[in-house]
């Protein structure tokens, strides 16, 4: 079901868009758990989509399965045409818990995607200090993760995954581990990178008001097992910035949100199971 309470209309362009990824029908279990089922979704070339939905409805499962990491049980995942069995290149994930090599500094770390790909020297010495600079890490590139804050080691993350220049980004609630003030920042400067560099982004959270900030679109996915309930289309005006947040739209879409998912957000708080 897709939703626009109301909106305008498509945001410009977008009509225009054409769906990089393709998910058909695609459901994944273990064992005898079914973790979610019959899940149709397409993502268009330039947008950004957030997905929400209760603690272990699968989020960060189905993340994984558009990344190749892990196998769907049924149905099937298609980017840019080619079916998805494992990782392939253009598309590059960020994770929650940074993934940082200790012992490598920002500049290793950033160009550690480019080496394995097979990048020369020159070209690593090249694009690496242009996507530190493009996250804000300027004049870091000696610095050991131990060395940097949570939100500068998140940076360095994200600049590892985007000096790969991927067609597509998946991020799993890439701002969870950082405070309330750093993800604020966080959030911003990944929306002003994207408009620099605008690609597929899927992005996985567990805050209502993030998915509604970033996403173009916001798939709500609830149940046992899980499918997709809702899909609905943000439509705020662009460039967003704080300003956004005090918008009329922004609180109408929140709160449509959160009363959607609010019942099984509580019972998920009590499932032990």
């Amino acid at each position: 079901m897709s939703v626009d309470l109301n909106a305008d209309g498509p945001a410009d362009g977008q009509s225009d868009r054409s769906a990089r990824i393709e998910i058909n029908s695609i459901g994944k279990r273990y064992g005898d758990l079914q973790v979610f089922q019959d899940i149709n979704l397409d993502f268009n070339e330039r947008e950004i989509v957030t997905i929400v939905g209760p603690s272990g409805c699968g989020k960060t499962t189905l993340l994984r399965c558009i990344d190749g990491l892990l196998p769907v049980s049924e149905g099937e995942i298609r980017i840019e045409g080619e079916l998805m069995t494992t990782p392939r290149e253009g598309v590059a994930m960020v994770f929650q818990h940074f993934g940082l090599f200790p012992w490598k500094t920002v500049f290793q770390n950033v160009g550690y995607g480019l080496k394995l790909a097979g990048a020369s020297k020159a070209e690593i010495a090249e694009k690496v200090p242009y996507f530190i600079n493009l996250v804000g890490l300027d004049g870091f590139d000696s610095s050991f993760p131990y060395q940097l804050s949570g939100g500068m080691q998140q940076r360095c993350g994200l600049a590892r995954a985007l000096a790969m220049e991927p067609s597509v980004l998946l991020m799993d609630e890439p701002f969870a581990a950082v405070d309330a003030q750093t993800r604020e920042i966080l959030q911003f400067e990944l929306l002003r990178i994207w408009d620099m560099r605008p690609m597929t982004m899927i992005f996985v959270t567990h805050s209502i008001e993030e998915a509604v900030l970033m996403g173009d679109r916001v798939v709500v996915l609830k149940g046992r097992p899980s499918s997709v309930f809702e899909i609905i289309d943000v439509n705020l005006p662009a460039p967003r910035d704080r300003s956004t947040l005090a918008h009329p739209r922004f609180s109408e879409l929140r709160e449509h949100v959160w009363g959607t998912l609010m019942d099984e957000v509580r019972a998920a708080e009590f499932d032990v199971n």
